[in-house]
């Protein structure tokens, strides 16, 4: 008769102890994503001070497969955003990031890639005349928005041809939907102004 209790208890006993150890183990995962999402921006940041002063790339963290290449500002609106090297997924988790092709600064037409509901959100809050700045590899560049252009990302090309040099600023559309992974996409279509920063009036 005494030890049924027991043997109740202890049948009982398992189930609690996986369950504590399953809910440990789901609040340590969700600490590590938030630990993470709080540490990698401030470890992108000294990576891009640190490629800036040496001259080369400088990866965040030493197994990260991309590093920042450039520093996005609006300051209209307060943004500022590290654009990585690349526009794969892995890349655009820690920023918008920077495709592969013409770069900054040189003729062509440059596009940065970012998520709607992250990065890129603020895309669609810029207006025709909003001010852009990026610092890419210690250059300051300059421009503007000339306009923004809903593409089809079906067609495999966006038309946006533009006098000179420019830079496409791009994310997926709606900002709203509920699904991710339309074809439509955002694009913000901007012209290089002359000058640097210190020439704005």
């Amino acid at each position: 008769m005494s030890g049924r209790p027991l043997q109740r208890r202890s049948v009982l006993a398992l189930p609690t102890a996986v369950a504590a150890v399953l809910a440990g183990t789901q609040f340590a995962g969700a600490a590590l994503i938030y630990g993470k999402a709080w540490l990698a921006p401030i470890l992108i940041e000294r990576a891009y001070a640190k490629s800036a002063a040496r001259g080369r790339p400088v990866r965040p963290w030493s197994w990260a497969d991309t590093w920042p290449v450039a520093r996005l500002g609006v300051e209209r609106l307060g943004i500022e955003r590290f654009v990585m090297h690349g526009d794969n997924g892995n890349a655009m988790a820690f920023g918008p990031g920077l495709a592969g092709g013409a770069r900054p600064g040189s003729p062509g037409l440059p596009m940065i890639s970012g998520h709607r509901d992250t990065h890129f959100r603020f895309l669609g809050d810029l207006v025709v005349g909003d001010e852009l700045t990026l610092d890419f590899a210690g250059e300051q560049l300059r421009y503007r928005v000339e306009r923004t252009v809903i593409a089809d990302a079906r067609e495999g090309t966006i038309d946006a041809p533009l006098p000179g040099q420019g830079l496409l600023l791009v994310t997926c559309y709606p900002f709203d939907a509920i699904r991710a992974g339309g074809s439509l996409r955002y694009v913000v279509v901007a012209g290089e102004l002359p000058g640097g920063p210190a020439d704005s009036p």
